[in-house]
């Protein structure tokens, strides 16, 4: 886990330095993937094939699951790398700083190491399981809050408009019952930010493996409960990560606003 970490961390800050600098030229080249407001930029390839190459060489062999150019998990038992090249693209493309390089090495779907770099500041977040999280190298402990109407909650929106407006609305009868509501734009960053304890929970439908694989263990090394996604179906595709002392609560105020089945 140890090696993996090692390696995770210096591709993914090769990575993440490839992407600051890559902005201006990138943002002159884009398309789109599911929708016109879900952009993809020239640096997001470039980022990935970067992260392809670099593990190519260092850990020959091991197969490679990205955003931009898919791959598989591999044979049983083995190390599968996930890479989400940048984590808010959106962002990224109007120079909003809260976007990320998130790289995870998984085993049978599970992820034992990860990690997520933050371009604009050069933050670095870590995690290997069992071995707790890390920011810049200081450990993270969630935060401890235990009442959900003083918590502050993030969370993310669909890209089709017809989801999105469902997804308003039970946030909009959330939000009552919270301290405030954040939607910041990048789910890897959104989870880190629950570790670190500056937000108190965090919930999303429609994350792909690669927006939580780093994210989700790091949240919870440092003390958060995590539900990852279990397929695609209503309700299925919904991430939460929480501190304990809110998780409880916020899971029945979101299943009272339908949050849960959307």
């Amino acid at each position: 886990m140890r090696e993996l970490l090692t390696v995770a961390e210096q591709v993914a800050g090769e990575a993440a330095e490839l992407a600051r600098s890559y902005r201006d030229e990138a943002i002159r080249d884009v398309t789109t993937k599911s929708s016109e407001t879900d952009p993809v930029t020239a640096a997001d390839r470039a980022t990935e094939r970067l992260v392809r190459t670099r593990l190519a060489a260092l850990r020959p062999g091991e197969p490679v699951l990205g955003e931009e150019e898919g791959g598989g998990a591999g044979e049983p038992g083995t190390v599968c790398w996930v890479v989400d090249p940048i984590d808010g693209t959106v962002n990224y493309l109007y120079g909003y700083p809260w976007y990320a390089v998130s790289l995870a090495a998984q085993v049978d779907g599970v992820s034992v190491a990860g990690v997520v770099v933050e371009p604009a500041s050069g933050r670095c977040w870590a995690a290997g399981r069992g071995a707790g999280a890390t920011l810049d190298g200081v450990p993270l402990r969630v935060s401890a809050a235990d009442r959900l109407d003083l918590a502050l909650v993030g969370t993310g929106f669909a890209y089709q408009p017809d989801r999105r407006r469902r997804q308003a609305a039970g946030v909009a009868e959330l939000m009552g019952r919270l301290r405030d509501i954040r939607r910041c734009g990048s789910a890897a960053l959104d989870l880190c930010a629950v570790a670190a304890g500056w937000l108190d929970g965090y919930f999303e439908h429609g994350l792909s493996r690669w927006d939580w694989a780093a994210g989700a263990l790091i949240a919870e090394e440092a003390g958060a409960r995590v539900r990852l996604p279990t397929g695609d179906g209503p309700g299925e595709d919904l991430l939460t990560a929480a501190t304990p002392g809110i998780a409880d609560a916020l899971t029945a105020a979101m299943d009272e606003a339908g949050l849960l089945r959307l």
